[in-house]
């Protein structure tokens, strides 16, 4: 984990919270000199800690009604590199799924891949299974999913970064107790 100075991870929450607002603005809010948010920010940039700025849309008012969380069980060659050639093969052509968010390896539930993608419907989503699982007779794999109804009237807690904004103040008030 990279060492914040205080002003760093306050300045970062405020961009989570709403990255349109001027360096001013947030000079005013965080009570420090416009110059220096200016700095800091460059300096996130530059270093790569700000990867992007971005907004969130309503996926259901967009079109989407859902969203699938697909877990992967790749069986692994005993070889790493052989391994490594067989997925960066399939990554360019993983590269060409428009609905997916979000495509990362990992470990849990038994699962070592994951999935993320945005459908318009129940037959949208079909063809994306059966895109996914071509894949299979490069890498034998498994796969669970799980569906999230954005049509839903109950929501406990949409993406947002603000939550994440305020999650990352007091990860930096534990580092530094």
């Amino acid at each position: 984990m990279v060492s914040l100075k205080d002003v760093e991870p306050r300045l970062m929450s405020e961009l989570m919270k709403n990255s349109r607002r001027s360096d001013r603005e947030l000079a005013k809010t965080l009570g420090i000199s416009q110059p220096t948010v200016t700095r800091t920010r460059r300096r996130l940039e530059k270093t790569g800690i700000i990867k992007e700025y971005t907004m969130i849309p309503d996926f259901n008012k967009l079109g989407y009604h859902l969203c699938s969380i697909t877990l992967a069980r790749f069986q692994e060659p005993p070889h790493v590199e052989a391994f490594r050639k067989v997925i960066e093969a399939g990554l360019s052509r993983l590269s060409e799924i428009p609905q997916a968010v979000l495509i990362e390896r990992g470990i849990g539930h038994g699962s070592n891949g994951v999935v993320i993608a945005l459908h318009k419907d129940y037959s949208a989503y079909t063809d994306f299974q059966k895109w996914l699982k071509q894949f299979s007779f490069i890498v034998p794999f498994e796969l669970e999913n799980f569906l999230i109804n954005l049509d839903d009237e109950i929501h406990y807690r949409y993406l947002t970064f603000s939550t994440l904004a305020k999650h990352l103040l007091t990860m930096q008030k534990q580092h530094e107790e």
